[in-house]
């Protein structure tokens, strides 16, 4: 799920797009499907092999599904949604080819959704989301930071669902590919470069068992860990994500966009994901090293 507004881009039939503020994201309970058969498991797949896996999933497009290479076990490892059938599956396994004994599938209960809604709640015209971290550029300009399909087609942006305080407008935004935008700040608005009260003094990427802590403005802060990074997620209708932060950190509607830390460490923005705070989860983020770069500023 994209931790997702609450009025979709654009319409479709899937259960895999953004969910709606107010909306309940479903559980995540993994487990895997048998994949490889008995010849296949004893073959070490080579890195161009498991590249050529990769891509024949994004080429099956499937949606509902994400998936990373996990170097350590030589495997593709996909991950699929409820609204996944047998079907699709089959359909990924055959676009394979030769090398679907790298594939290693796995099930989830949840729907892959956007989730709308620094943590602290921002709204657009009709939908919210959460702010991820306050930033600058060179020439002390400040901005924040936000996911990308919260600032598709958004213009104005309110600290307050009655839209009587504007903090700020879009003056960024890229989605799908990648899922960050950005806001440029109205005159006279505060931005400490804080989460909640934590302060952010710096950006990186975490690691593979790297525990990391996620703040929204529907769900507030959970923490999890890294499971996987370089992950693409399909999340129907044309909208694919790539690059990003595989996590079991759990997230609902109105998250999406929220920051993902560790201690004083910027690492991503919230995409989606699938499950919700009761039952735990799948979640996704965008690395912030990647918007940062791509806007020319950084955290303070």
């Amino acid at each position: 799920m994209r931790i997702k507004r609450s009025t979709p881009r654009s319409g479709r039939a899937r259960s895999t797009r953004l969910i709606a503020v107010g909306s309940g994201l479903l559980a995540v309970a993994a487990f895997a499907i048998p994949s490889a058969s008995a010849s296949d498991a004893s073959h070490t797949f080579s890195a161009s092999e498991l590249t050529q896996t990769r891509d024949a999933v994004r080429s099956a497009d499937v949606a509902g599904t994400a998936w990373a290479v996990d170097a350590k076990t030589k495997q593709v490892v996909v991950t699929v949604d409820s609204t996944v059938s047998q079907a699709e599956i089959n359909k990924i396994k055959k676009e394979a080819g030769d090398t679907a004994g790298a594939l290693k599938i796995e099930r989830t209960a949840g729907t892959f959704k956007k989730l709308i809604s620094g943590g602290d709640a921002i709204y657009a015209s009709s939908w919210r989301c959460s702010l991820g971290f306050n930033v600058r550029n060179s020439a002390g300009t400040y901005y924040f930071l936000t996911a990308g399909h919260c600032t598709d087609g958004a213009g104005t942006w309110w600290s307050n669902s009655s839209h009587s305080t504007t903090i700020g407008s879009t003056s960024g935004s890229s989605f799908p590919g990648n899922d960050y935008g950005i806001v440029k700040y109205a005159s006279g608005v505060t931005h400490p470069g804080t989460v909640g009260s934590v302060d952010i003094t710096r950006a990186a990427t975490p690691s593979v068992g790297t525990t990391v802590t996620r703040r929204g403005s529907t769900t507030g802060i959970h923490s999890g860990r890294v499971t996987a990074l370089n992950a693409t997620v399909n999340y129907g209708g044309g909208d694919i994500v790539s690059g990003l932060i595989q996590t079991t950190v759990c997230a609902e509607p109105g998250d999406s966009g929220g920051p993902l830390y560790g201690g004083s460490t910027a690492y991503g923005l919230t995409s989606g994901g699938s499950g919700n705070c009761s039952s735990g989860g799948t979640t996704f983020f965008q690395p912030v090293t990647e918007a940062l770069s791509a806007y020319g500023v950084s955290v303070y």
